[in-house]
């Protein structure tokens, strides 16, 4: 089903927990072969989200089988994308949801945007899972 499909509904909940979305966002990258995960809190430093994942995707199916999946996964806890783009391309996939914008990038883009270093005072979060959990 393609991302546009899951736009769809029109019943959203205000974002609570931002901090948590962005985590479980980065989990579901990783657990779905996103490679190089990284998630920022960019409370303080940019007056546009709070907080940014960023991955690399190992093919442009793979791109946009994560995109959709995190879009369900907004879609179930009362989240909606304000925007999305590069579907289509797959090259570089955005979904934001205001307070968190999430980006996967073919390794290409990832390597020429380097969005790390844009933000390179951001500090970084936490997301992996404990080995116990």
């Amino acid at each position: 089903m393609a991302i546009v499909d899951h736009l769809k509904y029109t019943d959203s909940v205000p974002n609570r927990d931002a901090l948590q979305f962005a985590i479980e966002l980065a989990r579901i990258a990783y657990d779905n072969k996103s490679e190089d995960v990284v998630a920022l809190d960019l409370r303080g430093i940019s007056p546009v989200t709070d907080f940014v994942v960023i991955g690399t995707g190992t093919s442009d199916r793979q791109m946009r089988a994560v995109a959709n999946m995190i879009v369900e996964y907004g879609k179930k806890v009362g989240e909606r994308p304000f925007g999305f783009s590069g579907y289509e391309s797959a090259c570089w996939i955005l979904l934001d949801y205001v307070d968190v914008v999430f980006h996967v990038f073919g390794k290409p883009y990832r390597d020429y945007y380097d969005l790390e270093l844009l933000w390179g005072d951001a500090p970084r979060i936490e997301w992996a899972r404990s080995e116990s959990a």
